[in-house]
């Protein structure tokens, strides 16, 4: 668990599988040295993913980023977990009458686009139910208790897409859709997972770098017990930066922390993910 400096971390790994929120993006908009140093890694000539627990699939969350000042060159692509599931949902080969029950941010759809399912806004009367991002900025656990506990007690499936328990928002910290589903599982229903630390969404980055060894591959993120803990699992390098969800902690507090979300040390610290 070294201090290290961007330029180093680029000469020394051969790919890297970057966090979108808490690296790039502070949850309103994104850090004001984030653009640049995503330059210059592209500029390397070394494959950048943004390896991202939004539930939104690719194409949006590329977009969010330019509409936000990042360069599209500047990565191969989002691999999210939205677009790991809808690989996995379109593998899956659901018949249409299939009913979905979808709860994302933004109105967003993508999860199901082209998969020719039925979407339905009852969680009991759902055959899935696909938590694809949390709306815990405008509802309480408590809500999510009686909007979803139904179904949990009928068996109901669901299918978590973005694993994080905590997500930045405009107005701070608030519960992630992992927590929903942490609360949903609690209730007696099946949760499967896709995302970050989870092992899918690194197979999936595995086969865009081929040829790459797993080691010569750095995972950047501000999440012990996901970039940290999913990156270390997959037998790449790992670095926290120091932004995001831990910004406020002190120093010598960070190896327990560390240990204690994700039960290893990250290979390095980044103050920032800056030149």
């Amino acid at each position: 668990m070294t201090p290290a400096t961007l330029p180093d971390l680029i000469d020394r790994h051969d790919a890297f599988l970057i966090d979108q929120f808490g690296v790039l993006l502070d949850g309103k908009a994104a850090y004001p040295w984030a653009s640049a140093a995503l330059d210059a890694v592209a500029a390397s000539g070394k494959p950048v993913i943004l390896l991202s627990n939004s539930g939104k699939r690719s194409e949006p969350n590329a977009a969010r980023l330019v509409a936000l000042g990042f360069r599209r060159e500047s990565f191969r692509l989002v691999l999210s977990s939205g677009e790991a599931a809808w690989r996995h949902l379109s593998h899956r080969a659901l018949p249409p009458q299939t009913r979905v029950w979808l709860h994302a941010r933004d109105g967003d759809t993508s999860a199901i686009e082209g998969l020719g399912l039925t979407l339905t806004d009852d969680p009991a009367a759902a055959d899935l139910l696909i938590l694809a991002g949390s709306q815990a900025d405008r509802l309480s656990l408590d809500d999510y208790r009686h909007l979803l506990e139904p179904a949990a007690r009928q068996g109901r499936p669901m299918l978590c897409t973005n694993p994080d328990v905590e997500m930045l928002t405009a107005h701070g910290t608030r519960p992630g859709a992992g927590r929903i589903a942490t609360l949903y599982a609690g209730w007696g229903g099946r949760v499967d997972w896709i995302g970050k630390p989870h092992p899918l969404i690194y197979a999936e980055a595995a086969r865009l770098l081929p040829g790459i060894a797993p080691g010569r591959i750095l995972c950047i993120g501000d999440s012990p017990a996901h970039d940290i803990a999913g990156g270390h699992a997959a037998g790449h390098k790992t670095c926290l930066a120091r932004t995001g969800l831990h910004a406020g902690a002190a120093e010598a507090d960070l190896p327990a922390l560390c240990l204690a979300e994700a039960g290893v040390l990250p290979d390095h610290v980044l103050p920032r993910f800056a030149v």
